[in-house]
């Protein structure tokens, strides 16, 4: 017999399912109920085939190899009934049934904003993403992004730096952190209150298609989506719209004319997002209150201090005091171009490095 944990694994896995068809089964308060009906009495409830056909026989040394995997990975699997499912989360159309959860489980339900933008940001947009990100956790928010290269985790560590939470959505398993250069960063989330979230099972790879329904999660989790920088056609754009149409605000950050990254969000302002032009409009927005000691970053702030993972010191023992080019620094660590490129805006953001003249990097400490 199954006990309600293993119903649980297998709900997760159920292809397609959301909460959605959940309610129209009438088994949204109690979900386990459905495995081990008969694919004919699931889809007579409206799952779809593939759904019914899964619960209606789960592979049991799947849902084991689960069960030991969350226990070894300390990864919780909260449910759509559980009252940590977040709030704000179920209220959005095709809500997942469950979340993986690595870290403190309770932030999901505080205060969240999600910032999101390009992977290949400008220095200064990748600034203003960490400023920001660190004014706001100051104030209280939590900081909600996915983890990419660029804006998101300049996001990430600005929430860390400003001595906040910050979650970090992922389009693919807990087991396969992606991008792989940022798996430190995903560390210090955790070790610092906050949180890894996926509603993918372990082993499902980073794919293309899963980041559309990550972004929705990341929308869906907060008050509001900022969008720092974007191109036309890019997926923070997609995760601005869909905040739209979940009902919550969309703010961007005006640019250049001559700045590719600001038309996405010179488009989002022509739909009607609202124009950010300082950290404080975002809480006025929100009717957040916030004093000017949410303007003082704290000297002691655990980010500064934080312990770098191995490929982190590998590179500042490569780079030393004298500037050097990323040619150089692929040479000295073996570690690739665009790794290095995320890594060193990350070290940059931190005060641990500084770009010099013919975009050469060199330690600051």
């Amino acid at each position: 017999m199954m006990d309600d944990s293993d119903r649980w694994l297998a709900l997760a896995r159920a292809p397609g399912l959301h909460q959605d068809q959940l309610r129209a089964a009438g088994a949204l308060q109690a979900p386990p109920q459905l495995v081990g009906l008969t694919a004919a009495e699931l889809s007579s409830r409206g799952l779809p085939a593939a759904a019914a056909a899964w619960l209606a026989r789960p592979e049991r040394r799947l849902l084991e190899q689960d069960r030991r995997w969350l226990e070894s990975a300390a990864v919780a699997l909260i449910g759509c009934d559980s009252e940590r499912f977040p709030p704000l989360l179920a209220q959005i159309a095709s809500a997942p049934v469950a979340l993986y959860v690595r870290g403190d489980a309770g932030v999901l339900s505080s205060m969240q904003l999600a910032i999101v933008g390009s992977r290949n940001p400008t220095a200064p947009g990748a600034r203003t993403a960490r400023d920001f990100a660190a004014f706001l956790a100051r104030a209280g928010l939590t900081i909600t992004s996915g983890l990419a290269i660029g804006i998101d985790a300049a996001a990430h560590a600005g929430a860390l730096a400003g001595n906040g939470r910050t979650i970090a959505v992922l389009g693919s398993g807990l087991d396969q952190v992606y991008p792989p250069e940022n798996a430190g960063l995903a560390d210090r989330i955790v070790a610092q209150g906050g949180a890894l979230l996926t509603e993918f099972p372990p082993g499902t790879a980073p794919l293309r298609g899963n980041f559309p329904r990550r972004n929705r999660l990341i929308s869906g989790l907060s008050l509001g989506t900022l969008v720092v920088e974007a191109a036309r056609h890019s997926g923070s754009l997609i995760t601005a719209r869909l905040a739209g149409t979940q009902g919550r605000e969309v703010f961007a950050i005006p640019g250049s004319i001559h700045n590719p990254l600001a038309r996405g969000c010179h488009e989002l302002l022509r739909e009607g997002a609202k124009l950010v032009e300082t950290a404080a409009d975002v809480l006025s927005e929100l009717k957040i209150p916030f004093t000017k000691q949410d303007l003082t970053e704290p000297a002691d702030s655990p980010a500064a201090a934080a312990v770098l993972d191995k490929e982190y010191e590998i590179l500042l023992d490569a780079l030393g005091f004298e500037p050097q080019s990323i040619d150089t620094l692929v040479e000295r660590t073996t570690l690739p171009s665009p790794h290095l490129a995320s890594m060193l805006l990350i070290l940059e953001l931190e005060g641990r490095v500084a770009l010099h003249a013919g975009g050469r990097y060199a330690r600051v400490k």
